[in-house]
């Protein structure tokens, strides 16, 4: 079949409405590519803020969370007296207490000066070690972990045990009116205090000693 000029008239109206879908399929090709587009660009800024939000939220709970351990740090150091200048009179009027209390035969005692603990600040605070080297004359060795306990419990501190040694003693040791001793106990306990860093003062360079 031939296609003549004289055919063309038949086909003008078939041949512009075709070229008119192809420019439309273009164009709507083109449009769907652009909203394709603009739609991705969209959902990464979505993305992007997103993720700067999700952050800033976990930035907000991380502070609080922060905020609130220090808060019950505080709280804790606070009540048990932990916080601010080491006093040493107390202490040693606890040992004498604790003596008394459970009626030990003997107490001796040597406190050192204070120092910055090893670990340096935790957080807000510093940390802060003197260091005592007791010796206990006992009847039993119940005694010595009966004292131990009180002065963990009431000590306006934390009490760290680094040593203990026990030894019996020789016949005829000296005897007192509670009865005569029969064990030694040597210990080296630190006592641990704080201190706000804004309100650090070089420690007392004292040593007591006691009995």
């Amino acid at each position: 079949m031939k296609f003549t000029a004289e055919d063309w008239p038949k086909v003008q109206v078939s041949a512009l409405a075709a070229l008119l879908m192809v420019v439309v399929g273009a164009a709507t090709l083109y449009a769907a590519n652009r909203f394709r587009d603009a739609a991705e660009q969209a959902r990464t800024v979505a993305l992007a803020q997103r993720s700067e939000a999700d952050g800033k939220l976990r930035r907000v709970r991380e502070e609080e969370s922060e905020i609130k351990n220090k808060s019950l740090l505080f709280n804790s150091l606070q009540e048990r007296g932990m916080i601010g200048e080491e006093p040493r009179l107390e202490w040693i009027e606890l040992l004498k207490d604790i003596r008394d209390r459970h009626r030990l035969l003997d107490l001796r005692y040597e406190l050192s000066p204070q120092r910055p603990l090893d670990s340096g600040e935790v957080g807000d605070f510093a940390f802060y070690l003197s260091s005592m080297k007791l010796e206990l004359k006992l009847l039993h060795e119940e005694d010595l972990s009966r004292f131990l306990a009180d002065l963990r419990q009431q000590a306006k501190a934390l009490i760290r045990i680094n040593r203990c040694h026990v030894e019996r003693l020789p016949a005829g040791a000296e005897e007192r009116a509670g009865g005569r001793a029969n064990l030694l106990a040597e210990c080296d306990v630190d006592w641990l205090t704080a201190r706000e860093t804004g309100r650090k003062h070089p420690p007392d360079d004292n040593r007591s000693a006691g009995r």
